[in-house]
């Protein structure tokens, strides 16, 4: 059986198939890209303890916007780089569209313009991101390690970060809270 893309999709991580202290337990990630090569998302309801000012001071770039958006956890992968996902208004020489109006920057470049108030209307600034190789976010997926839903940059960039899993899970007409943590074969 031959799984469909999921670029510009969430994944909804299912509780019955995630062993305690996963990394993806409670998660929603969107997929911003998905190819034969593997696929590429941003954990987008984990917030830390850290401000966009935080990293544009540590990074010694101008933040005369006072900038305080909270920085996600973006994924496992790369944690000490800043990747971006912004409305495709303001875009740099290396961003890439990812779909629904939105797209993906890793550039410095795109930061120094948030700071100075020259940045794109909305956006999420992530450190790291989550990646899978060639292969792997299929076979997750005929596994049922995921749930699927649309995309949704009203979800990315309004609702609360603690309430972003239960509503992409009721556009599926599911309560995620009421999942079992057990699975079985029929």
């Amino acid at each position: 059986m031959k799984t469909e893309r999921v670029k510009n999709q969430f994944l909804l991580a299912m509780p019955n198939l995630l062993m305690a202290g996963d990394y993806f337990r409670d998660t929603i990630t969107y997929v911003c890209d998905h190819n034969d090569k593997g696929a590429m998302g941003i954990v987008v309801n984990r917030p830390l303890k850290l401000t966009l000012a935080d990293v544009l001071q540590q990074l010694e770039l101008p933040n005369t916007a006072d900038v305080e958006a909270v920085v996600l956890e973006g994924g496992p992968v790369q944690r000490n780089a800043a990747i971006i996902l912004h409305s495709d208004d303001v875009r740099v020489e290396k961003s890439v569209a990812v779909g629904d109006g939105l797209s993906l920057t890793a550039e410095i470049d795109l930061l120094a313009a948030i700071g100075r108030g020259e940045g794109p209307s909305r956006f999420v600034v992530a450190l790291g991101y989550a990646g899978w190789g060639s292969g792997q976010l299929e076979g997750e997926l005929e596994a049922n390690t995921w749930l699927t839903c649309r995309g949704s940059k009203a979800l990315i960039f309004d609702v609360p970060f603690d309430e972003r899993l239960d509503t992409a899970a009721k556009t599926l007409g599911i309560d995620i809270s009421l999942m079992s943590g057990q699975s079985g074969n029929a």
